[in-house]
């Protein structure tokens, strides 16, 4: 959180670039060394971290598969992992006293979501064709295309601030109630604070995951998903 003076980090100064750009490289760390522990010692029957890796992917690909299908929910799983996993351990950070969630920067989750915005727009242009692609703008009525078409356009760009303020904002929150809980109990461990937490670093990832699932079905598909 900008301003805190216990940071860990604050020997580097106290410039929230700075501090995001560090705390952003241990969320990235620490996702690169849970797939590691997860498949250094690949077996059959899966126990520790690789067992919990298994359960992990399979609940992303029932996910996707539930509000895509089989095949966008696994050709998109490297993608839709990695920002889950990647956003969880951001979230998760910012927990423990003296660090703090990068992904409560918007400047991280926008660039997320600018990311996401891109790439299902580039993937439906592959999948669709470029002609095609726009048309769906229009709608399926051509004489309301004039007034479909920027309403859709509207509609996209507001994806970008959904994605990106909706984890900010919560992610946000849950420093500020963090601090609330240090200041008013600074020696008391708040169990049940810091499982509330936890549940929405999860919760957290687990909608970033599902709304990049349901743009990228919708963007090569040509199916709208409300959600």
């Amino acid at each position: 959180m900008e301003g805190r003076i216990w940071l860990f980090f604050g020997f580097l100064g106290h410039d929230p670039i700075v501090q995001l750009i560090v705390h952003t490289i241990i969320a990235a760390v620490m996702a690169l060394a849970v797939a590691k522990l997860a498949t250094r010692n690949l077996q059959i029957v899966p126990n520790g971290c690789q067992n919990v890796m298994e359960a992990t992917i399979s609940g992303i690909l029932y996910i996707g598969k539930d509000v895509a299908n089989e095949e966008v929910a696994r050709k998109y799983l490297t993608l839709a992992g990695s920002l889950a996993i990647f956003i969880f351990m951001g979230n998760l950070i910012g927990i423990i006293p003296g660090f703090e969630s990068p992904t409560g920067n918007v400047n991280l989750t926008l660039t997320l979501a600018l990311m996401v915005f891109l790439y299902y727009h580039y993937e439906g242009i592959k999948a669709q064709g470029l002609g095609h692609y726009i048309a769906h703008f229009a709608g399926p009525v051509k004489w309301l295309a004039p007034l479909m078409f920027p309403v859709e356009i509207l509609s996209h760009l507001s994806r970008i601030i959904s994605l990106a303020f909706r984890l900010m904002g919560n992610i946000k929150g849950d420093d500020l109630f963090l601090l609330v809980l240090l200041m008013l109990a600074p020696y008391v461990f708040p169990l049940a604070g810091y499982a509330l937490l936890t549940f929405s670093a999860f919760l957290q990832a687990f909608v970033f995951m599902v709304l990049t699932y349901v743009y990228i079905y919708g963007a090569v598909t040509g199916e709208e998903e409300a959600l």
